[in-house]
């Protein structure tokens, strides 16, 4: 009867979740045609409504960890849900995205992709993306703040090991910032398909930063080895120990 009930929880959750999407989009719409700030302003509220409606109707509760950048950087952060999206960048000032292409035709979060700096790409030109960022950086036509990009491209399961991908190497040394690992266990509780969500405390940990000099592949090892330790770490302590 519990697993029926969280169950149902979980549902009213992810319904609640877009139609709070469409009413704060709306609601800070005109501020974001006003403004970047604005546009921010609108996605950090959206992350601190759905951090706290999470808690309220679900029992899954964020922690942040760790000390989140506020200077020029990039955050290369594992991915297992949607929910590590909004924690992670609620948890930054300025926070902007490698985004799909498709997702700026999106309404509500295509026009705030856009505002807060997000750079689109099409699926399987990641490359002409990056090529693109680091021209508009150098240019300085980027848009300032973190970067946010998650170095194996898609959503990950807890336990399961997937390939680091080269770009955000070129990016870091392309870009001569730091760059500030991300791990967390969320998808221990909110797995990458399926309705139901467990209880529980999810952690997002931004680990110590990589200073910018190091060779590609000695800084892609370094920042595999960092998240998936912390990962794992993480995982047995909500309980997973795939």
């Amino acid at each position: 009867m519990s697993y029926a009930i969280q169950w149902v929880r979980s549902l009213i959750f992810n319904g609640q979740m877009y139609v709070a999407m469409l009413v704060i989009g709306v609601a800070y719409l005109p501020a974001a045609i006003i403004s970047r700030r604005g546009a921010i302003a609108g996605c950090h509220q959206y992350c601190r409504y759905i951090r706290w409606s999470a808690g309220w109707i679900m029992g899954l509760k964020c922690e942040i960890r760790g000390t989140p950048p506020t200077e020029e950087v990039m955050v290369a952060a594992k991915h297992q849900s949607f929910m590590d999206v909004l924690m992670i960048y609620g948890a930054i000032p300025r926070g902007k995205f490698i985004m799909k292409a498709i997702l700026q035709y999106a309404p509500i979060i295509g026009q705030f992709g856009l505002r807060i700096g997000c750079i689109p790409v099409n699926r399987g030109k990641r490359g002409v993306a990056i090529k693109k960022m680091l021209a508009d950086v150098k240019s300085g036509r980027a848009l300032p703040g973190q970067l946010i990009i998650y170095p194996q491209g898609t959503r990950i399961p807890p336990g399961e090991k997937r390939p680091y991908k080269i770009g955000t190497g070129l990016l870091y040394r392309e870009l001569g910032q730091p760059v500030v690992p991300v791990a967390t266990n969320v998808g221990v509780f909110w797995p990458k398909r399926g309705v139901y969500r467990k209880p529980g405390t999810a952690v997002f940990e931004f680990l110590p930063p990589i200073a910018p000099g190091l060779e590609v592949d000695a800084f892609m090892a370094k920042l595999e080895t960092d998240i998936e330790t912390a990962c794992d770490r993480l995982n047995a302590e909500a309980g997973f120990h795939g």
